[in-house]
């Protein structure tokens, strides 16, 4: 039977080379993006399957679940993985850093939402799906979420740690289900939202170099395949060795 993957922030960086791994390995890939699909995109079923969808509005997250799970009725109701990569980090004019003590209440809740509140609002909606697969749910969350950078402002940073926090607990709490939980924390990847000042960073990391989205897609797989079955509340750095 074809495997099926829930995936948000499609559109563009790990979400994009991710969902080409996965479609290369011959999954059904679904999906959610701010966007309308991209016609260029080189994933079959790529139109059918994707879902325009506004993570920061929790009841068009709603209508997205229910969405997925009238797509997932069609093939017997089994959802193997969901992705929840889908992230937003404001800046201030010019790029700046929007710090704890000037950050808008209202850009709080808005980063909240989308980075924290939408995983678990997918992952519960679609719990009935997971369990029936014994399926994986991996939550990427960031080096920022342990340490202050010098570019990710205060809201994005903690709600990645929040993100890390909720995906050890859920763990706890899917895994009687046969749901595996885990976390993936890039460091420095070479996508096109690269702020200006990261060759400076570079040169203090081990590896002494970006990582690239293909290397993140490649552990993203390997969570959720069966060389990683008896792998559940992990939190994987990929960084080059920058945590260090």
């Amino acid at each position: 039977m074809q495997k099926t993957l829930v995936l948000t922030g499609a559109s563009r960086g790990i979400g994009h080379a991710t969902v080409k791994r996965f479609s290369r390995e011959g999954w059904r890939v679904i999906t959610c993006s701010r966007n309308a699909f991209a016609e260029d995109c080189p994933w079959p079923q790529g139109p059918e399957d994707h879902i325009k969808i506004d993570l920061s509005d929790p009841e068009d997250v709603g209508s997205a679940v229910a969405n997925i799970r009238h797509r997932l009725e069609e093939t017997g109701g089994q959802l193997h993985a969901l992705i929840n990569n889908a992230a937003i980090s404001p800046k201030l004019d010019k790029g700046g850093r929007m710090n704890s003590i000037e950050t808008p209440m209202h850009v709080w809740r808005d980063v909240f939402q989308v980075n924290f509140f939408a995983p678990i609002m997918l992952a519960r909606g679609l719990f009935k799906e997971l369990a029936a697969a014994k399926g994986s749910i991996v939550n990427v969350t960031s080096i920022v979420g342990s340490r202050v950078h010098p570019f990710a402002g205060t809201a994005y940073a903690t709600s990645k740690a929040a993100l890390s926090s909720l995906s050890r607990e859920m763990a706890a709490d899917f895994g009687p289900h046969g749901i595996r939980v885990n976390s993936i924390a890039p460091g420095e990847i070479d996508t096109a939202i690269l702020s200006p000042g990261t060759e400076k960073i570079v040169e203090t990391i081990p590896l002494r170099r970006l990582g690239s989205t293909a290397e993140v897609a490649d552990t993203i797989f390997f969570l959720c395949s069966d060389q990683s079955s008896y792998v559940t509340g992990a939190e994987i750095h990929i960084n080059g060795g920058q945590h260090v």
